[in-house]
């Protein structure tokens, strides 16, 4: 039995590319619409489902012993938390369309299920199966700065989700002072997969020696980086500066921090709409100060004339995504928090954008949500705890990723804090993939059962 199921590996492998190329490439059209909401069924989600199907035959006896290690079972905390607070949405406050909150539920259990394929499947794996998966994901960044180019030279077609016109999958233009999607729903899902991604690119570079890979490598870097400037994400920039400088002080490539970021301002600076975009919040900011500090020097003194005229309101200065966060999504979080500050208010209950998946978990799903996802983050944490510094367990490939992967953390956390990064499906699953792929690495290392 043992020896059939093995037959599977070869199948499991080739599912695997297949998540890892389909689903950042492939544009979200709509195949069964949801009524009630303007998320659909995709493609994506049956290929999901089958590869699933794949790895149940293939790691079948062990499933049962699945849940037997702190990180899978801070996953089924975090699912049962979010299982609770659906029902307590749906029977006590009554703030979710029950139909609705259980696919947003079931849309959570199928964002990890990556992580269990990765986790499982590399158990046993060598580093020629990690450069297998690294070559289909640098291949996946670079047809996605060829669409990108298209879409912004050649007219080729922009599917997003942003809007319920725009996710029934009709095909817009890009126009000058716009974001590039590129493949990707939003502008935020590619920038928060390029945040993940390029660092381990990054690290790749100052490992390997051989002259046609690096060229190859500066080919795939290049091309995230022009995404990255074109997507027009201030705070994903940030949050990619910090993760690249993060994962070379991991792999203990100093001298490469100031090199990096010197060649990524430049490929930054040559986007005028990033550069228009971070004047824009410079100058609201400015134009705030400067009429605070005239009130307060300068008040105004006011008589009560039946020919004083109306005073002129003073000008409004605001940066829009910062006052939407600020005056509508944020504040909407925290009101379904207070409501109920134990289980939140469920899934669905607070729209599909809070653009803080942060403040988003404490409305959803409370406090216990809230501590629920930060266990498995500190879990995961204290298995990766047990291979520092890298540099002294893994080497080449094997060293690039985990560095990458771990170093683009503090990136995703920040990116985390301004855009709802853990609910957009692009990034989620592949990112829990690669997270699954890390964690098998490192409990490989230590000889921990992955099971």
């Amino acid at each position: 039995m043992s020896k059939l199921l093995k037959q599977f590996d070869g199948l499991v492998k080739y599912a695997i590319a297949s998540l890892l190329m389909a689903i950042p490439l492939y544009p979200k059209f709509p195949s069964i619409r949801v009524p009630g909401t303007y998320v659909s069924v995709r493609l994506e989600d049956f290929l999901i489902a089958a590869v699933t199907l794949i790895f149940l035959i293939r790691f079948l006896p062990e499933i049962t012993r699945l849940f037997k290690k702190d990180i899978e079972r801070s996953i089924l905390i975090l699912l049962g938390i979010g299982l609770i607070s659906l029902l307590s949405a749906i029977l006590i406050t009554q703030t979710v369309v029950p139909y609705i909150g259980v696919l947003h539920w079931v849309r959570r259990i199928e964002y990890f299920i990556p992580f269990f394929i990765g986790l499982m499947y590399f158990r046993d794996k060598k580093e020629n199966t990690l450069e297998f998966f690294l070559k289909i994901l640098m291949i996946v960044l670079v047809v996605a700065f060829i669409y990108g180019i298209g879409q912004k030279y050649f007219h080729w077609p922009v599917i997003i989700t942003q809007n319920e016109e725009y996710s029934k999958g009709v095909a817009l233009r890009w126009i000058p002072g716009s974001h590039i999607n590129s493949t990707f729903a939003g502008h935020y899902d590619l920038a928060t997969f390029l945040v993940l991604l390029l660092p381990i690119f990054v690290s790749l570079f100052f490992l390997v020696k051989k002259i046609p890979t690096k060229v190859a490598l500066f080919i795939v870097i290049f091309s995230g980086l022009w995404l990255l400037a074109n997507a027009v994400s201030r705070i994903s920039i940030v949050s990619y500066l910090l993760g690249v400088t993060s994962a070379l002080i991991l792999i203990k490539r100093f001298k490469a921090i100031p090199i990096v970021i010197l060649v990524s301002l430049v490929v930054f600076g040559f986007s005028s709409e990033l550069l228009a975009r971070y004047t824009q919040i410079i100058e609201v900011t400015y134009k705030k100060i400067i009429t605070k500090s005239i009130n307060i020097n300068f008040p105004s003194l006011i008589y009560a004339r039946a020919s004083t005229p109306t005073p002129t309101p003073p000008p409004v200065f605001e940066d829009r995504s910062t006052s939407i966060r600020l005056n509508v999504e944020w504040p909407r979080a925290i009101r379904a928090f207070e409501k109920n500050p134990l289980l939140g208010t469920g899934y669905s209950s607070i729209t599909l954008a809070t653009d803080n998946d942060f403040l988003r978990l404490l409305g959803e799903i409370g406090l216990l949500g809230f501590l629920a996802f930060w266990l498995l983050f500190a879990r995961i944490f204290h298995t990766f705890s047990k291979v520092f510094p890298i540099t002294k367990y893994f080497r080449g490939i094997s060293l690039a990723f985990v560095g990458g992967v771990f170093g683009a953390l503090p990136g995703i956390f920040l990116n985390a804090f301004f855009i709802d990064v853990f609910e957009a499906s692009k990034f989620a699953t592949i990112f829990w993939l690669l997270i699954g792929i890390a964690v098998a690495m490192a409990r490989k290392i230590i000889n921990e059962d992955n099971i």
